[in-house]
């Protein structure tokens, strides 16, 4: 089969494999579609925590079985969770397979879905038969995005602002406004933060360089928000945003960086502020993203900006990274 090797930083290669074979408890999924993630530009740059090369990137996925067992059948549609949690420990066992400590997620510490054809356990995959390849494909960039504002317990009418307004960031507006949430972008891209108002209709966006601390208190009437998602990869963005959070309200990392990143203890403390990570998703938030995608709740062909062939992917992806492709979400078909 064919697949693409990421060998080293800004080299991939494309080579020849063995078909997988079919092992107990994992099913032979043919890949239909893929989803060129934040992860996969930072992976080809050098950039990703937890990696090592050589890898085959890719884990949004769109598949289609080939050989199942007695819960999926053959010519099903599926999206792979890929997540691979070992399902025996304590957070396992707590419903949080999405932080598993023996994770292994496809693409990053494990051989992804850039090929033909890969086995995946029958317990990470969902079936998506009345989805077409191209939305299966977002699920789990979505998923990300669900988890946070899921995770961050975002009431209707409380305020919602989103740091990065990038794929993980959009997806974040997007289940923030469906749970009812009055909604903020900001970016320091006014491209972005159009493409927010007019296509997202987010409530307001804020230009991250132009005093966005002062935006925020007269959007809110100098509350601030309830929540905010950082979702830019940035370590100063991140450490920013520690001053968009209102008294009471939560800080909800869902990007990751390397390294460590620092706040001023005397604010933290006074606003008595709740500082989380959000890692991943479950299967609950791709059910919910389904669900959502099913309901036409959210605008997927505003989403997808880039495709390409997995013949030609190779020579895409450099320029997708570039910021003046515009790209939003690629997404590469075989």
């Amino acid at each position: 089969m064919k697949a693409i090797i990421c060998n080293k930083p800004r080299e991939f290669e494309k080579i020849e494999l063995q078909d997988p074979t079919p092992v107990d408890g994992e099913v032979i999924v043919k890949i239909k579609k893929i989803g060129i993630c934040g992860t996969d530009y930072h992976a080809y740059n050098g950039r990703q925590p937890f990696f090592t090369y050589p890898r085959i990137l890719g884990h949004e996925l769109a598949g289609e079985v080939v050989e199942g067992n007695e819960k999926f059948k053959a010519g099903e549609a599926v999206v792979p969770i890929p997540y691979l949690h070992c399902g025996k420990c304590k957070t396992c066992l707590g419903g949080k397979t999405n932080c598993c400590p023996q994770i292994k997620t496809m693409g990053v510490h494990v051989d992804g879905g850039m090929r033909e054809f890969t086995s995946v356990p029958s317990t990470n995959l969902v079936k998506a038969h009345d989805l077409t390849d191209e939305k299966i494909a977002t699920v789990e960039c979505f998923s990300i995005g669900a988890h946070a504002v899921r995770r961050s317990e975002i009431k209707e009418n409380q305020w919602a602002a989103v740091v990065g307004t990038g794929p993980i960031g959009i997806g974040t507006l997007h289940f923030a406004k469906l749970a009812g949430a009055k909604t903020i972008a900001i970016d320091i891209n006014e491209e972005r933060l159009n493409h927010c108002r007019e296509v997202l209709g987010v409530d307001h966006c804020v230009n991250a360089l132009q005093n966005p601390v002062e935006a925020l208190n007269d959007i809110t009437k100098g509350e601030l928000p309830d929540a905010v998602f950082e979702a830019t990869g940035v370590p100063s963005a991140m450490e920013n945003a520690f001053n968009y959070v209102g008294h009471g309200g939560r800080l909800i990392l869902v990007s990751i960086v390397k390294g460590k990143i620092a706040f001023e203890d005397p604010l933290f403390h006074s606003r008595e502020m709740t500082v989380m990570s959000s890692r991943n998703a479950t299967e609950k938030d791709f059910i919910n993203v389904m669900n959502a995608l099913r309901n036409q709740d959210i605008n997927v062909e505003a989403f997808i900006t880039h495709r390409c062939d997995f013949d030609e992917l190779t020579s895409c992806f450099e320029t997708w990274s570039l910021p003046e492709s515009k790209v939003i979400k690629g997404i590469v078909s075989f």
